[in-house]
């Protein structure tokens, strides 16, 4: 089966004063990962996209530092704890018969990532401050398209379907 792409409508905003990412950049890296992500059948019958009809899909991207994740954590997920991504994939989260469409476009929800997390990341890891970004930004859309990783097997099999999506780049 081959799914059609829909038109993608991806938003950022960057408030995070020490690292001036290059957005546009990071909306196109984010473009090709969705693209590959929906391009196996697998994953997308496994979606929450799959039983929907639509002409397009969007979501935002809020680049910030840990003390707001910290914030958010808090206030919104009863969590004590600054995170390095959260995200709202408030599509996947709602119950299919609840989830609204507006003109045609699904609405998947929002990713939050610290960057002062990502280059500490990066720092530990040995790879560029980019390359971890790239590597969080592609598990961030597998959340808002409504995979998790509560098990092994479900954390193994993320990890497989990111590492795919980077190589493409």
């Amino acid at each position: 089966m081959t799914v059609k792409v829909p038109n993608l409508n991806i938003f950022s905003e960057n408030i995070y004063e020490s690292w001036d990412i290059d957005e546009k950049y990071f909306l196109e890296i984010a473009k090709k990962i969705f693209k590959f992500y929906i391009s196996i059948d697998d994953v997308y019958q496994k979606s929450c996209l799959s039983v929907h009809d639509f002409d397009s899909v969007s979501f935002d991207f809020l680049y910030c530092d840990s003390i707001k994740t910290h914030e958010i954590n808090r206030e919104y997920r009863d969590k004590d704890y600054a995170a390095d991504i959260i995200t709202f994939a408030i599509f996947a989260d709602t119950p299919q018969d609840e989830r609204f469409i507006f003109d045609g476009e699904i609405n998947l929800g929002e990713i939050i990532i610290a960057l002062d997390k990502v280059i500490e990341e990066a720092e530990k890891k040995g790879k560029t401050k980019e390359e971890e970004l790239a590597f969080l930004i592609s598990h961030g859309i597998l959340h808002l398209l409504g995979f998790d990783h509560q098990t092994e097997e479900d954390y193994n099999f993320i990890i497989d379907l990111q590492n795919k999506a980077l190589q493409t780049l």
